[in-house]
């Protein structure tokens, strides 16, 4: 027989009837009416081809075959019930895997991590830097922040910004764009140009030129008088993105990292 074809709900009702020896009591059990125990144990006994109960002035009994596999039936329910637990640990467990860009980990990520932290002492984050593309299979993430226009093939939600914002140093810089890839006006020609948006931040602040960056990356340095709002903020189709497939997204860790993120 494959495993595949197992008869897995019929077996959940033979461990229970053949314990209480009564359909009565194992519907109860179950949650269902004893027609419905009724109707599973003779589906069993037509997959397996074998009478498993039979019915005596005494009672319900079970036949030599139904009780010949009740050992290891049962014990195969306590491994299902310890891989079962297993696989919901990772839904206790305090360590996070986030992927996330140089920049946004800096600028904005790292602080918000640390507030969180403070609240809960047994957590642990790992975090990697990633680029447009993040695989989660292979490098075993729980969250991701991707730059984009939406989350993607992956669940997601947006943390709330105000656009684009271009900053320079305080007391006007340099008129010179510091451009980074994929920032706005990426082919024109400028005189610096940087890896990323936090570099870009940081190279305004030294009055090296004029940088258009996302308002979310800037707000910090903005509040702090590192640089100051030359222009903007102007809304923008692109924007950042807590991601994750599905079955990361339901687990409660996940969830609850999310909301503590985007409060």
């Amino acid at each position: 027989m494959k495993r595949t074809h197992l008869p897995l709900n019929g077996l959940r009702v033979l461990d229970a009837a053949a314990r209480h020896l009564s359909f009565t009591r194992a519907a109860d059990e179950l949650a269902v009416t004893p027609a419905a125990v009724g109707q599973q144990i003779r589906a069993l006994e037509d997959t397996l081809g074998v009478v498993l109960f039979r019915r005596t002035t005494r009672g319900l009994e079970l036949t030599p075959e139904g009780e010949a596999g009740l050992e290891a039936l049962r014990t195969g329910f306590l491994q299902f019930e310890e891989a079962v637990r297993a696989m919901q640990a990772g839904q206790t467990s305090k360590s996070l895997t986030i992927a996330a860009p140089r920049d946004f980990t800096e600028k904005w990520l790292m602080p918000r991590l640390a507030e969180i932290a403070r609240a809960d002492p047994e957590l642990r984050f790992a975090i990697v830097s990633a680029d447009e593309t993040i695989d989660f299979t292979e490098a075993n993430l729980d969250l991701a922040i991707r730059w984009g226009d939406g989350p993607g093939e992956h669940e997601g939600e947006a943390l709330e910004s105000e656009g684009m914002v271009t900053v320079e140093r305080p007391g006007g810089g340099v008129d010179t764009r510091i451009s980074w890839p994929g920032c706005l006006n990426d082919e024109a020609v400028s005189l610096v140009r940087v890896g990323d948006a936090g570099l870009a931040i940081d190279a305004a602040a030294e009055g090296l030129g004029r940088a258009t960056v996302p308002e979310l990356l800037a707000a910090a340095d903005i509040a702090a008088g590192r640089v100051v709002v030359a222009s903007g903020p102007k809304p923008f189709a692109k924007g950042y993105w807590l991601i994750a497939p599905l079955p990361q997204w339901r687990q409660k860790k996940v969830r609850a990292l999310v909301e503590a993120l985007v409060a």
